[in-house]
């Protein structure tokens, strides 16, 4: 029980440090005075960054195991986003945004590793329930970013504050982490092409998760922008996604208990995509507070599914494997934002959003690829 809260505990830090960031990406446009096409290449670097770590990360969970790479690879995240708010340069904070991203990645790998093993001592689905950690964490990320914007209390207190409580959670929680990777000591190898499975979790993984960054950066800016929707009601468009993504997140363990991961993923893809259209064909002010929750549902269980399967994989060390599988969804987590810069400044935000729909479309589409042996 204790190491099931230790890694939540992670997993909330690590949650808590990335909303931290998005929730100010307005406050660092506005400093900078980027266009949303500047804005769009600067968050770019945050995919490279993680792009790059894939086979460093898995190298080195698969070598020292997740218990030394979650350690240093929180502390380390923790403290690039404090050094994020000093920067006055944007050439330094593209770099840092870099080392954000592989830092971030570092961290999702070696404590997915540690979700995994731990679920292998329980023998039932728990992966979905860490995840709803990161979701609950995003969520809070997002009214403590709204507040300090609303108090115009300055970027560089708001980090410190996050890195200053962050950082003596993940502290206390490390004595309790797992010692050793199920697999550690066997012959897999640490350096390995994923294999078809692995690649089908992996695009999965990545059309899911573009989805979901698109909601994280940009579902305030839709709810104003085509939706026409009041200032003061801006926050509901995130606060109806996240609540969603968090609360189907803690049962989705229990529903996958009953009708296998095929179905779940299959079933969370139809949900995404109509979601998704909605927000398209019907941009109303209510209907897409309706929509937003549904596309909420619908990314929630794909991606702690996604990385529970490729971490049981017996063909190779399984930090490897969730190398592979999480840095392609993490990849499209963070590219998502910039594309839809790019497709609204070149045709509009609603058609961007179209094609994030077919994104979603596809989740369920690769689902029934899923064979019998991986469910």
């Amino acid at each position: 029980m204790r190491s099931r809260l230790a890694i939540s505990t992670i997993f909330f830090c690590y949650g808590l440090t990335f909303a931290s960031w998005a929730a100010r990406i307005p406050t660092i446009q506005e400093n900078f005075n980027l266009s949303e096409a500047q804005l769009g290449t600067l968050l770019l670097m945050l995919p490279i960054g993680s792009f790059i770590s894939l086979p460093i990360a898995g190298a080195l969970v698969a070598k020292w195991n997740s218990f030394i790479v979650t350690r240093f690879a929180i502390i380390l995240y923790l403290l690039s986003l404090v050094i994020i708010s000093f920067i006055d340069n944007i050439y330094m904070l593209g770099i840092l945004l870099f080392f954000f991203g592989g830092m971030g990645n570092m961290v999702n790998i070696a404590i997915n590793t540690q979700a995994v093993n731990l679920e292998k001592e329980y023998n039932r689905n728990i992966m979905a329930s860490f995840h709803g950690m990161w979701s609950l964490a995003g969520f809070f990320g997002a009214i403590i970013g709204a507040y300090m914007i609303g108090a115009d209390i300055l970027l560089q207190y708001h980090y410190i504050i996050i890195f200053s409580t962050s950082v003596i959670a993940a502290i206390i929680s490390f004595k309790y982490l797992l010692n050793a990777d199920a697999d550690q000591d066997t012959d897999k190898p640490i350096f390995a092409i994923p294999d078809k499975s692995l690649l089908l979790l992996g695009f999965i993984a990545f059309s899911s998760m573009m989805c979901e960054g698109t909601m994280f950066d940009w579902s305030g800016i839709y709810y104003k922008d085509i939706v026409k929707a009041p200032n003061e009601i801006l926050g509901l468009a995130y606060t109806f996604f996240m609540v969603s993504m968090a609360g189907v997140r803690f049962i989705a363990d229990y529903f996958t208990s009953k009708v296998g991961v095929k179905k779940v993923i299959f079933i969370s893809g139809i949900l995404n995509f109509s979601g998704m259209l909605l927000l398209v064909l019907i941009p109303g002010k209510i209907i897409s507070l309706v929509a937003f929750f549904i596309v909420g549902a619908g990314v929630s269980s794909v991606i702690p599914l996604s990385f529970s399967l490729a971490g049981k994989t017996k063909k190779m060390n399984s930090g490897v494997a969730l190398a592979a599988v999480s840095t392609m969804g993490f990849f499209g987590f963070l590219i998502g934002p910039p594309l839809i810069g790019y497709l609204a400044s070149w045709l509009n935000l609603r058609a961007s959003f179209s094609f994030i729909a077919l994104m979603a479309l596809s989740v369920a589409l690769l689902a029934t690829q899923i064979k019998s042996s991986q469910n």
